[in-house]
């Protein structure tokens, strides 16, 4: 994968055309989007200076999260601090907190997602079944579980990093990525996402994976 295969990726994912109630945050027509998709192709860039072998795949963006920064997994706080364990985001990368983030507050799954992470010093591709931000209609600032429909439509999208990644283990986090992976033939294992109070089972998924081999 070079520079050039992540940027022709981040242009696919934003000319996709989404419905009322399904924020493609990626939009070229929007100008401050161009932050958004900067800092993807940055943290594409540096996650492939590690080749991962295991892709997590979860749900879809929340509006505190990925809506605001453009990378899957994080918030304002993360990217506001210094470098993670894994020596990932920090200042001088590039990457850039869009002026809507003021406000918003950061989301708790994200800081929890690359705590557990840490914690197992285990480093992992992170994706979205649907990578566009599902809300209700009307209701910007919400969160709702992607639709069937959301899920296939983002289905080319995963299925594209696991090509350019050269992943080897795609594990599902939810339901969600879970029906999304079978619908496609992948028999992949379902760990807890750890949203809403998960993130004991999520962590010991996670251990259970690496201890048989599959992470």
């Amino acid at each position: 994968m070079s520079s050039s295969s992540i940027e022709a990726f981040i242009d696919r994912l934003a000319a996709v055309h989404t419905s009322p109630g399904c924020n493609n945050f990626f939009d070229h027509s929007v100008p401050a989007n161009a932050q958004r998709r900067q800092n993807l192709a940055v943290y594409l860039a540096e996650m492939l200076d590690r080749s991962p072998k295991v892709l997590l795949l979860g749900e879809a963006p929340g509006f505190r999260g990925m809506r605001i920064t453009g990378v899957p997994f994080t918030n304002r706080t993360i990217f506001s601090g210094p470098p993670n364990a894994f020596g990932l985001f920090g200042e001088g990368k590039g990457y850039v907190l869009p002026p809507e983030a003021s406000g918003i507050a950061a989301e708790p799954t994200a800081t929890v997602m690359w705590e557990v992470l840490a914690e197992l010093e285990f480093l992992p591709l992170l994706w979205s079944a649907c990578p566009w931000h599902t809300h209700v209609p009307g209701q910007p600032l919400s969160n709702r579980t992607p639709t069937t429909a959301e899920a296939t439509l983002g289905t080319p999208f995963w299925q594209a990093l696991v090509e350019l990644f050269s992943i080897e283990t795609v594990v599902a986090v939810g339901n969600v990525a879970h029906r999304s992976l079978q619908r496609n033939g992948v028999d992949a294992p379902k760990i807890r996402h750890p949203a809403h109070g998960g993130r004991a089972r999520f962590k010991q998924g996670l251990e259970e994976l690496m201890a048989g081999g599959r992470a």
